[in-house]
């Protein structure tokens, strides 16, 4: 049957062109609400927060690269605990050894040096820690990650100091060997006298280095805490979805640590964009963003004095569930977890409601159902071609192959929402007149209803984002005609002020290599909008075939002009380089060498020392268990670690053996793989402490041993039953420069931000009998 012709809409398209000027008005204010404050002077009050003090101590740490186990960080730990006890702080280091199990079969263990500092209470009741990490990675100084941390936490311990005493005792822990294993986090929570007993932690991180600081990840029943942080925080950027998502990651910080211990309740932040620099030699003190460490530390000062007054009796375990929170502006909304299915079923409930009005208005019902699956297109198709375009980016632009985000994504951003607008539009165009306005514009509410219900099931913090903008849409609907452009005026509002700060955190968190995701949440987006799209095409200035061709083309037009306009703005060069990935690897047994590289796609450089994907005939750190690119190279004078075998005995069909494995050179790293014929590794100790229980039973033991010290690591492991063992020993160190045939990279390309960039491994095996 032909479809309902629609109602006579306002003639023109002044009216709906200013209603979406306001809504644009509206998404940018939103946006902007996000961004960090200017940073504050030198000369600020003596008890607030200063990004300009802060940046003094950034400059300290972030001097130089200082990864775990080396002279740079020694002199970093140093300088904190002078710091810190000048601070009046009763400071001491905790020398120790940490553990972390990786996967079945290998664990990561390693000497740790961490700082931990005691501010007294007045009268606590139970212990506030502010932890971040003090060492950096191999390839940069780590200003940003973790130094900017760091540098907070010291500015925060001053101001508090200029202040009244705080109720409850504050022990800041800055942890080692975080960026290695999160072995630092561990030992503290393992054996440290102050961690027992618990408190709640507030944790500093970063994955690049500017954008807002987001508290992206919180303990269990956190509806206390974020109440707190509501209220204390003068820029609240955080979201229950984004702590929905991050619990199903497998990403790990010094955080998860304390939380897997069982014994501390708390909140993560890190500030996530620039992300081309993170982990790289570009993480200097000159790219981090004051504003961005201004806005960490008044967070983290505000927080710290919120819960260092607050009885943390109950704050410290885990209450009865968590809120549902999202930034508005430049608040925090907050309702608690138990109203999620109640605005869930509300939201399909009003659609239902909508679809029998639309029936009555002249729109079937079976019309609306086909509205509805066709509304599933544009979800589909829009993240689609989002991905495309980063495809194509990488096509026109090698480079990118190996980044999450290029050096200056935002007009690319832009055009990746422009994208989600001409799918949305071309869909639009093609079936309104087939379907029906009314039809695809209930179709779509009641996608994002459906979506309410299914994420109230599974990932309940995030389901705000499809129940409100329904709801607020459902309203839109049950207008009568010539409200329906106010209607949508609202309704869209709604949907920007929740959805719009979303898009703009997803695409720094997950990067245009994963902008399917904030594309996704964009074209909910522009779904609710459907009543005022409707207006763009229903007035009579413009022949319909004319009309349906122009306004996607304007979206169309519109994101190929942006992205014409990010490939001229972002360029590679000395100051923002093409990334590379090279590893070198020397088997002392054999005398082999190979070049190895993780790239995908190895680049020009990379290229030189690579032919193409190859399996090494040995296990390297990592590079196990990854695609690797890999060439032959010439032999280094390298020396191989000696393995000493210091006892060797069986007992009741158990073989205990201990060794000492002394590295011949300065290295960061020694793995130890032990393997059986046809036994099972029991026990393993290393320096005295216990590898992780878990990474045991296997007939192979691959365990890494960071920041190793110069007179060798001493381990001991039992094997049960099997035959001969051998053990191979794999050191690694940092830096190709000296090494047989390497060339130094030209200007414009750098080593990328992995672990394994530029690291050099030797390996030997070691006949135990």
């Amino acid at each position: 049957m032909p479809a309902p012709r629609p109602a006579a809409p306002a003639r023109g398209l002044l009216a709906p062109l200013v209603v979406l000027a306001l809504l644009a008005g509206l998404t940018a204010w939103s946006v902007l609400a996000l961004q960090p404050p200017s940073p504050a002077p030198a000369d600020a009050p003596a008890t607030s927060f200063s990004a300009a003090r802060a940046f003094g101590y950034v400059e300290e740490i972030a001097a130089e690269t200082h990864v775990a186990g080396s002279e740079a960080h020694a002199r970093v730990v140093d300088g904190l605990v002078a710091r810190l006890t000048g601070l009046g702080l009763d400071t001491r280091v905790q020398n120790a050894v940490g553990t972390w199990q990786s996967s079945p079969g290998a664990a990561e263990m390693a000497r740790v040096r961490n700082v931990v500092a005691v501010l007294p209470g007045t009268g606590s009741t139970g212990r506030l820690f502010l932890m971040a990490h003090t060492d950096s990675v191999e390839t940069g100084p780590g200003a940003s990650d973790d130094a900017a941390g760091v540098a907070t936490l010291l500015e925060t311990v001053r101001a508090l100091r200029e202040g009244e005493p705080l109720r409850n005792d504050v022990v800041v822990v800055l942890t080692d060997a975080e960026e290695a294993c999160l072995c630092g986090a561990e030992a503290f929570a393992a054996s440290h006298p102050l961690a027992p007993q618990g408190g709640v932690v507030l944790n500093l991180e970063a994955r690049g280095t500017s954008g807002p600081p987001i508290t992206f990840e919180t303990s269990l029943g956190n509806a206390g805490l974020a109440e707190r942080y509501a209220a204390a925080a003068p820029h609240p950027v955080a979201t229950s979805f984004a702590v929905e998502v991050y619990r199903t990651l497998p990403n790990d910080t010094d955080f998860s640590v304390l939380l897997a211990d069982g014994d501390f309740t708390g909140l993560n932040t890190a500030f996530i964009d620039g992300n081309a620099a993170y982990h790289t030699p570009q993480d200097t003190p000159s790219r981090l963003d004051q504003g961005t460490l201004q806005a960490l530390g008044d967070n983290t000062l505000a927080l710290t004095r919120e819960l260092g007054d607050a009885d943390l009796t109950d704050l410290s375990r885990p209450g009865a569930g968590d809120a549902t929170y999202f930034p508005l502006l430049w608040e925090l909304v907050r309702y608690p977890g138990s109203l999620v299915w109640p605005l869930a079923g509300a939201a399909v409930l009003g659609v239902v409601v909508v679809a029998v009005v639309d029936r009555r208005r002249g729109s079937s019902l079976p019309r609306t159902l086909l509205g509805a699956l066709s509304a599933v297109v544009p979800l589909v198709l829009a993240p689609l071609a989002v991905v495309g375009v980063w495809r194509l980016l990488v096509l026109v632009r090698p480079g990118y192959a190996a980044m999450l985000d290029p050096w200056r994504p935002g007009w690319f951003r832009l055009a990746a929402v422009a994208v989600v607008l001409a799918v949305v539009l071309a869909w639009y165009a093609l079936l309104r007149r087939r379907v029906g306005p009314a039809a695809l514009r209930t179709g779509a509410l009641g996608v994002l209803a459906l979506l309410a219900v299914v994420l109230a099931a599974l990932a309940p913090g995030g389901s705000y984002l499809a129940a409100l903008p329904a709801l607020a849409g459902v309203g839109a609907g049950l207008l009568p005609e010539r409200l329906r452009l106010l209607g949508g005026l609202v309704a869209g509002a709604v949907a920007v002020v929740v959805l719009a700060p979303t898009v703009a955190l997803f695409f720094p968190a997950l990067g245009l290599a994963g902008g399917a995701a904030p594309a996704a949440v964009a074209t909910l987006l522009v779904l609710v909008l459907l009543p005022v799209v409707e207006q763009l095409f229903a007035p009579p200035s413009l022949a319909n075939g004319r009309r349906s061709v122009a306004v996607p083309a304007v979206a169309v037009a519109l994101a190929v002009v942006l992205t014409a306009v990010g490939l001229a703005v972002d360029r590679f060069d000395q100051q923002h380089p093409v990334p590379s990935q090279l590893v070198y690897a020397l088997e002392a047994d054999t005398g082999e060498a190979w070049w190895a590289s993780t790239e995908a796609d190895p680049g020009a450089y990379t290229a030189r020392y690579v032919d193409g994907p190859q399996e090494l005939p040995h296990d390297y750190p990592y590079l196990v268990g990854r695609p690797v690119a890999a060439g032959s190279a010439e032999v280094a004078d390298l020396p191989a670690s000696t393995v000493q075998v210091l006892d060797d005995r069986t007992a009741d069909g158990r073989r205990t053996v201990t060794v000492r494995v002394t590295p011949q050179r300065d290295v960061r790293l020694v793995v130890l793989d032990l393997r059986t014929d046809g036994g099972s590794v029991v026990e393993a100790r290393v320096e005295a402490r216990d590898a992780p229980a878990d990474a045991l039973g296997e007939d192979r033991l691959w365990l890494t041993f960071h920041a190793p010290p110069r007179e060798g690591v001493e381990a001991t492991f039992t094997v049960d039953g099997g035959g001969p063992l051998t053990l191979r020993v794999v050191d690694g160190s940092d830096g190709l420069s000296g090494l047989p045939g390497f060339q130094p990279r030209p200007a414009g390309v750098d080593a990328a931000g992995t672990h394994s960039s530029d690291l050099v491994v030797v390996g030997v095996t070691t006949d135990l009998g």
